[in-house]
């Protein structure tokens, strides 16, 4: 408002205050009502618009909030955009004058993927990721931190991770969703070499319910087990974690599974086998349910001694002594009944061609042990058939008494033939 209207306004005002109060000496109360109510339209009119919230309260400003940017600094490492990041190492959130508060690091441009577990540390200075990346995957990362004034500053950024020239996979016993005995160990083997071993074994979990401490041991670096200290309970259930996409197993040599595999402990059968008073006997729970009579390996091919896992069976197999070091001592084409102990030939199976009367009394296979049985396999009423009938992968037969040596824990899933002492060493 200029200077002339002001005073205009002002020559109104006084001229209207001298009306006014011969008005009142008059004794008009209307005309007090009209005069307030003209003096406040004056007063609004003078005052405009140009105040404001913040003037009146003395703080002074534009209108707006007047609160100062944070002071804490987000740092994202790799930097936005990056491409061919590592898997393990490269990934790190922190906060300069302040502290972390929030870190969402998930899988896809848009952040829609699977989340990557990890941890901001006690002082709020800085994140790091649970476990490795994936290989060949975009991860999106947004970042909040607080000031000492709890002011907020955010931080968002977007990387891929390195694509691999060559990978390794490794092949699992059991399958997913098998039934097996008591006596199954976890079995990896590995389709390449793997020079980085603690770091494969990092990635792999065994967990089992009810509960039980289970450890890994390796045989060369081609091949891990898993085992609890004593047989699984019947029952327990139990689960292989493979998270080996992104795992460096040899240099420049990457893991690219990424597969849950669950598996049920059906009941704890073992079938001990006395190589001297030829017999076998079976005991499921702690419960003796039969006693039969067996062969076993002759005196100049004895059977191993140990504690031995079933891993295959076959309603009816060829057998070549070829196959197994013997040359053309036998070559028969329809074993019935037959369950692998071993991977260099050791079989529990039927026997057809041995007179019945000689089991329980001689022992004369090429190290295998034998069950009398019918041709064919499909006599289900001899302890051949009986057996193969009563048994599962993962069941044990244990060899006592005979004159050979033990069989090597890797000579099939036979890992119950080293000590836990020895199993748990660091290798």
């Amino acid at each position: 408002m200029d200077l002339k209207t002001m005073a205009r306004d002002k020559l109104r005002i006084e001229s209207f205050r001298g009306d006014s109060r011969a008005q009142l000496i008059g004794g008009s109360a209307a005309g007090l009502v009209v005069l307030l109510v003209v003096m406040l339209l004056v007063l609004a009119t003078c005052g405009g618009s140009g105040s404001s919230g913040a003037e009146a309260n003395g703080k002074g400003g534009s209108g707006g909030s007047g609160k100062e940017a944070s002071e804490a600094v987000v740092e994202i490492a790799p930097k936005d955009g990056a491409d061919e990041v590592a898997t393990s190492g490269a990934l790190r959130v922190s906060a300069g004058k302040g502290k972390l508060t929030e870190v969402t690091v998930k899988e896809g441009k848009g952040g829609d993927g699977e989340e990557v577990e990890g941890k901001i540390a006690p002082d709020g200075a800085s994140w790091k990721p649970a476990t490795h990346l994936a290989t060949g995957t975009k991860y999106t990362v947004n970042a909040i931190a607080e000031d000492s004034e709890g002011r907020e500053s955010a931080k968002h950024a977007t990387f891929t991770t390195i694509v691999p020239k060559d990978t390794f996979v490794g092949y699992f016993t059991p399958e997913n969703g098998d039934t097996v005995g008591a006596g199954m160990p976890v079995s990896v083997n590995f389709n390449r070499p793997i020079a980085h071993r603690e770091t494969v074994e990092k990635a792999i979990s065994v967990t089992a319910e009810p509960k039980a401490e289970i450890e890994g041991h390796w045989f060369g670096d081609r091949r891990l087990d898993f085992r609890p200290e004593d047989y699984w309970k019947s029952g327990t259930k139990v689960t292989l974690d493979l998270n080996l996409n992104g795992v460096e197993g040899s240099n420049g040599v990457y893991g690219k599974q990424r597969k849950t595999v669950k598996f049920t402990v059906g009941r704890q059968q073992v079938s001990v086998v006395d190589a001297k008073k030829k017999t076998m006997t079976v005991t499921r729970d702690g419960k003796k349910i039969k006693t039969i009579p067996i062969t076993s390996g002759s005196p100049q091919n004895p059977t191993y001694n140990g504690k031995m896992v079933i891993s295959e069976k076959y309603k009816v197999t060829r057998m070549n002594g070829d196959t197994v070091g013997f040359g053309g001592e036998y070559d028969i084409k329809d074993v019935p009944h037959a369950m692998r102990l071993s991977t260099s030939g050791t079989f529990i199976h039927g026997n057809y061609w041995t007179p019945q009367p000689q089991f329980g009394e001689v022992n004369a296979s090429h190290g295998c042990v034998g069950l009398f049985d019918r041709r064919g396999g499909g006599d289900g009423g001899t302890p051949g058939a009986w057996f193969f009938k009563n048994s599962m992968v993962g069941d044990v037969v244990e060899v006592k008494n005979s004159n050979d040596a033990t069989i090597k824990p890797d000579n099939g899933l036979n890992a119950w033939n080293m000590d836990w002492e020895e199993w748990t060493a660091p290798q």
